[in-house]
């Protein structure tokens, strides 16, 4: 019966160290909050259940270190003040070369997006001084076709793009009366955003 106990303590152990590795593999800020929580609290019972008190007393504090992270990020997700938008020309440089660096991981989600072009219209979404996501749109009289909207892995969990979408004036403001979504995207999220998104085929439409 020891050993069986030993045996099932030992697994606990384990697994906290587990999700603890695979929770500082994460690019996402959210997922890796949760995740080392998570082995926090397998951590924390491991070793109370085993007497190592320095263990346990640190695992105590980074559970609550992340439990303070996650209730932050999950109270300023939908939060206008924490996120900016701001247009800038399609030929910004800055925008560019974000296009530049992040092209490979925005071709997975958009495989068939056109080369972005002189014309078009692009929101840069920005936390603080970051840049943590792209909107670039295409004209077609007055519908607003989407070639890119993308988001940086470490703020994907959170979907800022929906600070475009929410307050539509701008677009009105460019003679734009519908929005439609490229119907080759990769996982897109727009009927989780309530901001009016609804299925047309294979594609979302949006009036504005």
């Amino acid at each position: 019966m020891q050993a069986v106990t030993s045996n099932w303590l030992e697994l606990v152990g384990w697994a906290g160290s587990a999700l603890l590795v695979t929770s500082l593999l994460q690019a996402r800020v959210l997922r890796f909050r949760l995740l080392n929580f998570t082995a926090s609290v397998v951590l924390t019972i491991y070793n109370g259940l085993i007497g190592v008190w320095p263990m346990f007393a640190m695992n105590i504090v980074l559970g609550f270190i992340n439990l303070t992270f996650i209730v932050r990020l999950m109270r300023t997700r939908h939060d206008g003040a924490t996120y900016a938008v701001i247009e800038v020309s399609a030929t910004d440089a800055y925008l560019q070369h974000f296009l530049g660096v992040h092209g490979d991981d925005i071709a997975k989600f958009h495989p068939s997006s056109p080369p972005v072009e002189a014309g078009d219209l692009a929101y840069q979404v920005l936390k603080g001084d970051e840049t943590v996501g792209v909107i670039i749109l295409r004209r077609d009289g007055d519908v607003a076709h989407v070639l890119v909207d993308y988001v940086t892995p470490r703020f994907r969990d959170f979907e800022p793009g929906e600070f475009v979408w929410r307050t539509t004036e701008g677009l009105r403001e460019h003679g734009f009366r519908k929005v439609v979504t490229p119907p080759g995207m990769v996982a897109p999220y727009y009927e989780r955003l309530g901001v009016g998104f609804r299925r047309e085929g294979s594609s979302y439409v949006l009036d504005v």
